[in-house]
């Protein structure tokens, strides 16, 4: 998965840095780590490590925000859905072909969603042409004395509001925006943990320190981007609402 590789390197640039710095530290003559040099290199990384700890804790939320919305979404999608098919099967008996294909597009939807390294599957062409027949199939419906136009108004818009709420759960799960940010992110990471390094003393006591600190900045970055793709990282939006709808939709 994307976000295990990416917090792979990001462990790798921290503490890579770090040995880095350990290595610099042995081939610079003294005169570059004087009492002076150090004060600035200090100041410069702790300005480096403020900066980055802003940019990731506002990653950190914003990738959080991101993924309660498609929670939220979820949840309201399903919502939906069984109070269309509740519409529906108030409409009588001519709504059965409406229902079926209702019952056909959540199906569809969730199998996709299900499929490994699909990503969502809340935009496939499969599910937006079932979605469709759900339309047509309530369009369809009885005029008249036998209609009820009131209840296929209602169902009409509780559809398109299904395939709005579905469209824009699709657009929300964009991880290729963070690219700008975790790159810098990443350099930062590297200059800080090279001075670390710096002025570190090689014993096991100080590598341990270095090595947990790279991890928890990994980890920090895993959990942006795994947040960042709701519905293929290891931490995933539920799919019960939907498998709720479906058990609904099959009494």
């Amino acid at each position: 998965m994307i976000s295990l590789w990416v917090a792979a390197i990001v462990f790798a640039f921290a503490f890579g840095g770090a040995l880095v710095g350990m290595s610099l530290r042995e081939r610079l003559p003294e005169t570059y780590l004087s009492s002076d040099s150090k004060e600035v290199i200090r100041i410069t990384s702790g300005l480096l490590a403020t900066l980055a700890a802003l940019v990731l804790g506002l990653l950190v939320a914003s990738a959080k925000s991101g993924f309660d919305a498609q929670n939220n979404g979820f949840q309201q999608l399903s919502a939906n859905i069984v109070a269309l098919d509740r519409l529906l099967s108030i409409y009588g008996s001519e709504a059965t072909k409406a229902r079926e294909a209702l019952r056909s597009t959540v199906i569809a939807a969730e199998k996709s969603l299900s499929d490994e390294g699909e990503g969502s599957g809340l935009g496939a062409d499969e599910v937006s042409d079932e979605g469709a027949k759900v339309i047509l199939a309530i369009e369809a419906l009885a005029t008249g004395a036998d209609s009820r136009p009131a209840l296929q108004s209602q169902a009409l818009q509780t559809t398109i509001e299904l395939g709005r709420t579905r469209w824009l759960l699709s657009e929300q799960q964009d991880a290729s925006s963070l690219l700008p940010f975790l790159s810098v992110l990443l350099l930062w990471l590297f200059a800080i943990f090279v001075s670390f390094g710096l002025f570190a003393p090689r014993n096991p006591a100080v590598m341990t320190a270095l090595f947990i600190s790279a991890v928890s900045a990994a980890g920090a970055v895993f959990l942006i981007v795994d947040l960042s793709d709701p519905s293929a990282g290891l931490i995933q939006v539920s799919r019960e609402p939907l498998r709720s709808a479906i058990a609904h939709l099959d009494r």
